[in-house]
């Protein structure tokens, strides 16, 4: 079969999918007719009933075993679909593919910089390159497993058929922005995205905070997005096209060498639609969206946090790398604010409680990574990182949801402890996923990790600042996560005793995920080992090789990285392997040997832990600046504006209308009409007399006929 010239279908299976849900799913959902979803006092997880507690000898329906092949079934088949593509594209000396399959937007006029006329169009076309084909492979790969995990997971969910409709959309709209051939059609993606993560992360719309948290996601990406849309209409006003092939080459061409070296159109271009992905991407100062999103059933966080809609960002940040190439200081600002968001992040996960939020934050933490990456030139690095990070991110993710499912619900990692014997696949599984995050050699993390630290070390576009950072953050990062895996899985046990009778591991098709994701974390970094292993053969080095088309160019700005003396990695390497086994060991020795010590640390600093936990306070002063500042405050003024003055206006406007209308209707009537009725009344009054006389009637002209002529023969009688 020809999959290269059917990845156009690839996007429509998931769509297939949430249509039948969203149109006859509730037919074939029994529950569906409560739709109450579940109380939110029940919630720890949002009120996650699909986890299982308490359920498990339920039976599940015929019709909604239908949903549960049908729904995965379908990303399987987009896995199929793009495991077959990416092999035929392997095949191709060129290593790109295009599938148009009509004008879709078309006939638009358009003045372009230099003055002259274009007309703004888009294709729905489709592009297959060694880039999208790694993002469809892990979109699809990760999208189908967490499938599988949330048949477990919201068993016993109320809108049960509802919730796969909105994965199977989500996973559509990923789909298309990924393999989208122009940057029109990848915005659909793009917001289609926004909308499904507004969907799903208030799927429990009868708790507040999870209504209000879709609300938050949602608006706080518009804002990025518009900066997005601005930059895509300012690219096509200066290039002529929005098709990625087309922006490349005429960003090649050399016509615009003249702008690198100072912030000029294409550096404000690169930095709107860098704001855009700081949005999706959940970067300083958009990323306070992205912990809220907890709010959502775990799958959910599963599938936002590790695979698809944060990735987004990057992703179009790499595949717009001609035009960052072009723009150093852009760079510089992405390496910065990647760099700031990672610690930052970091910072705040140190002193986290809930399971789940200790991970959002890990995930912006993560995310600040790969913009480093981006920010010092390394592409392929970022897009390294994006990939195993989606398989122990996932894992984490989908482990804390099975830690949640024993615990009936309890996300507070003081509540747990000595669970790893009562729950031994998760424990197994988080295990490796919380060793690859640290980066630990030998799994995923580290080689990805490691390179981007080298990179930024190393590049002539990165710096010791950036390093120094990332170092830092990578000590946190062990730290917070082995903090997480003590507190959660060693030590005593410190669960409610009515719970402690009910922890239970999860099921298979809950469990199956977790160990498949596993197998990735531990083995998925073995396609980008360091050139420093010259040992080993170029089979070890796939991806970076499988990538170099579409991040090699010859734009004249591109520069090669200097000779570095071996040792000198060898010795970075060594220390980020250090650091990562220090925060390990920090934590095994505060939270296992001396569990005393961070209460005395928090008495001896309450200021710092209180900032920690309260996420230093960028919520509140969010809140004051924009939500009740900008937003009430502002609003209200605004809002007083609308009335005083333009309502004012209109309505003043009305009342002299009506005043004027009043005003002409009294003249009309006492003026006009009172002088037209007097003048008929005095001809009236001056016609009295003649009226007397002139009668009309025949008779009376006749009796004063005779009359006279009585009158007249008398006189002359009397004479």
């Amino acid at each position: 079969m020809n999959f290269l010239d059917n990845i156009w279908l690839i996007p429509l299976f998931p769509l297939f999918g949430a249509i039948v849900m969203l149109a006859v799913g509730r037919w074939l959902d029994p529950q569906s007719k409560s739709e109450v979803v579940l109380a939110p006092e029940l919630a720890g997880d949002g009120g996650h009933g699909g986890s299982g507690h308490g359920h498990a000898g339920h039976a599940v329906s015929p019709l909604k075993r239908v949903i549960s092949l049908l729904c995965p079934g379908m990303v399987l088949l987009s896995l199929i679909f793009s495991v077959g593509a990416t092999i035929q594209l392997a095949a191709l000396p060129e290593k790109v593919h295009q599938v148009i399959k009509y004008v879709w937007l078309a006939g638009m006029p358009f003045h372009l910089a230099d003055g002259s006329m274009a007309r703004f169009g888009a294709d729905l076309g489709f592009l297959l390159d060694p880039l999208s084909a790694v993002m469809i492979l892990v979109v699809t790969l990760v999208g189908f497993l967490i499938h599988i995990y949330s048949i477990g997971y919201m068993a016993h969910d109320g809108g049960y058929y509802r919730f796969f409709g909105y994965l199977n959309l989500f996973v559509f709209f990923m789909l298309m922005l990924v393999l989208a051939n122009n940057y029109a059609l990848l915005f659909v993606g793009w917001e289609g995205v926004g909308l499904c993560s507004y969907l799903l992360i208030g799927f429990y719309f009868h708790k507040k905070s999870a209504a209000d948290a879709g609300k938050k996601a949602f608006i706080v990406n518009r804002i990025g997005d518009s900066a997005f849309l601005i930059g895509m209409f300012l690219m096509f006003s200066v290039v002529g096209t929005v098709r990625f092939v087309d922006v490349n080459r005429a960003l090649g061409s050399g016509a615009f060498h003249a702008e690198v070296g100072h912030f000029g159109v294409l550096s404000a271009m690169a930095l709107l639609m860098f704001v855009g992905a700081t949005g999706k991407s959940a970067q300083i100062p958009l990323y306070v969206w992205l912990p809220d999103a907890m709010e959502g059933p775990t799958p959910v966080s599963a599938l936002i946090h590790a695979a698809t809609m944060v990735t987004a960002g990057v992703y179009m940040v790499a595949r717009s790398n001609a035009l960052y190439r072009l723009t150093p200081e852009t760079l510089a600002i992405v390496a910065v604010v990647g760099a700031v968001t990672a610690i930052f992040s970091a910072s705040i996960a140190l002193v986290q409680n809930d399971i789940k939020r200790v991970l959002a934050y890990s995930t912006v933490s993560q995310l600040g990574y790969m913009f480093v990456a981006l920010g010092v030139g390394a592409y392929w690095a970022a897009i390294f990182h994006l990939y195993t990070h989606a398989f122990f991110k996932a894992l984490l993710f989908l482990g804390a949801g099975s830690v949640i499912h024993a615990m009936g619900g309890e996300q507070d990692i003081r509540k747990m402890g000595g669970l790893k014997s009562k729950i031994p696949v998760t424990f197994g599984t988080m295990f490796i996923a919380s060793l690859a995050i640290a980066g630990i050699p030998g799994l995923a993390g580290f080689f990805s990790k490691d390179e981007i630290l080298w990179q930024s070390f190393s590049s002539p576009l990165g710096s010791k600042f950036v390093y120094t950072i990332g170092v830092v953050t990578a000590f946190m990062t062990a730290f917070y996560m082995w903090r997480l895996m003590y507190l959660t899985f060693y030590g005593a046990s410190r669960v409610d005793s009515a719970v402690e009778k009910h922890v239970h591991e999860s099921p298979r098709v809950m469990t199956v995920p977790l160990m498949a994701l596993a197998a990735g974390s531990a083995l998925a970094g073995w396609i980008g080992v360091p050139k420093l292993w010259t040992a080993l053969p170029d089979a070890f080095r796939t991806l970076e090789i499988w990538l170099e088309p579409v991040f090699e160019s010859k734009l004249a700005h591109q520069v090669a990285h200097p000779a570095h003396d071996a040792s000198l990695e060898w010795a970075l390497m060594l220390l980020s392997v250090a650091i990562a086994i220090g925060g390990i060991l920090l934590a095994y020795y505060l939270y296992l040997k001396r569990p005393r010590i961070p209460g005395i640390l928090q008495e001896w600093a309450p200021g710092l832990h209180r900032v920690l936990l309260n996420k230093w306070y960028v919520d509140e002063i969010y809140d004051f600046l924009f939500v009740n500042g900008l937003g009430k405050g502002f609003g209200s003024l605004l809002s007083g504006v609308d009335r005083v003055v333009v309502d004012g206006g209109v309505n003043g406007a009305g009342w002299l209308t009506r005043f004027a209308g009043t005003v002409s209707s009294w003249w009309d009537r006492w003026v006009i009409d009172g002088a037209v009725r007097l003048g008929s009344f005095l001809v009236k009054v001056s016609s009295y007399p003649v009226r007397v006389v002139q009668t009309g009637y025949v008779q009376a002209y006749a009796l004063v006929f005779v009359l006279g002529l009585l009158a007249f023969f008398g006189y002359y009688v009397s004479r």
